[in-house]
């Protein structure tokens, strides 16, 4: 019994799920501005983080193909068939059931929108199809893992403002070289399972220059927080030290003597380290006053 209930445990990715707790935790306490309903707050952890074990799960499933083929996923339980992929997207499913139920109960409709929309991009549009496909499959993936904050964000306010946008294209945007740098000091495993990748499909010094690009224009994105009112004097601190240094490291991939595979992984390293910052950061120093900007679903 402990040893099917830890392969199930397994198939959820504690870790995504770890992350993506610290990432809503940030976008609620955010938007609450010191006044939290902790029920909610309860709940719509619990059920974000149900929900994204479902999509962990069922991805697990898809991807059991290719999955033998890559050296750092070729002991996962699905490959080794101590648990099946049909019961891998089983458990997905009731996990999902349940975390949308408690998001449903306790949050708002357009926190369960959001919710729902990162899980259908993420098993549908980005495991089912792109992933494989498209080079634009990390694209599409960052899309879905931009939602939690939002979720965490939409579940105090109920609406769609600035600030859920402004997270949402934060997130969005730090995917991107964090992805692409996983790509380049794990590209033998996506090239061997035949994933498009773009240090893979288009080459090594094309994802250097986007990564490059991507941490320039996250830098910029992330201070639109404290000039809009949302956070304060120290997250505006954190954001520039943190993403400036992350670009610093970035450009020194340009260097001739850069060992690339050992500077991808320090790239990636840090986008943990400047995601998590911002999380926390944002949690706490809001501004205890809402700004009055832009509502697209008052």
């Amino acid at each position: 019994m402990a040893a099917s209930m830890k392969h199930y445990l397994k198939v959820t990715k504690p870790g995504i799920i770890m992350g993506n707790l610290i990432s809503v935790a940030g976008g609620f306490f955010l938007a609450a501005r010191g006044e939290v309903d902790w029920p909610v707050f309860l709940a719509t952890v619990i059920g974000l983080s149900l929900v994204v074990a479902s999509g962990c799960a069922v991805n697990n499933g898809i991807d059991s193909d290719i999955d033998a083929r890559m050296q750092r996923t070729r002991n996962r339980v699905t490959v080794t068939g101590e648990l099946s992929a049909r019961a891998a997207m089983v458990f997905g499913a009731v996990l999902g059931l349940v975390g949308f139920a408690l998001l449903a109960l306790f949050t708002n409709g357009i926190s369960v929108a959001f919710a729902a929309l990162g899980w259908l991009v993420y098993v549908g549009l980005y495991s089912l199809w792109l992933k494989r496909s498209s080079v634009y499959g990390t694209l599409v993936g960052a899309l879905s893992g931009a939602m939690p904050p939002v979720v965490g964000y939409c579940a105090v306010t109920g609406r769609c403002d600035a600030g859920a946008l402004i997270l949402l294209a934060m997130f969005c945007l730090w995917q991107m070289p964090h992805s692409y740098a996983i790509g380049i000091f794990r590209y033998r495993d996506y090239e061997a399972a035949g994933i498009p990748v773009l240090p893979v499909a288009q080459g090594i010094a094309r994802a250097r220059r986007h990564i490059v690009l991507y941490i320039a224009v996250f830098s910029l994105v992330t201070v639109l927080l404290p000039l809009g009112g949302y956070t304060g004097v120290a997250f505006m601190a954190v954001a520039c030290t943190t993403s400036l240094w992350w670009l610093a490291m970035a450009l020194r991939g340009y260097r001739p003597d850069i060992e690339v595979t050992g500077w991808a992984r320090q790239v990636f390293a840090f986008s943990i380290v400047t995601i998590t910052a911002l999380s926390v950061t944002m949690a706490l120093d809001f501004n205890a006053v809402a700004p009055n900007l832009l509502v697209l679903n008052p």
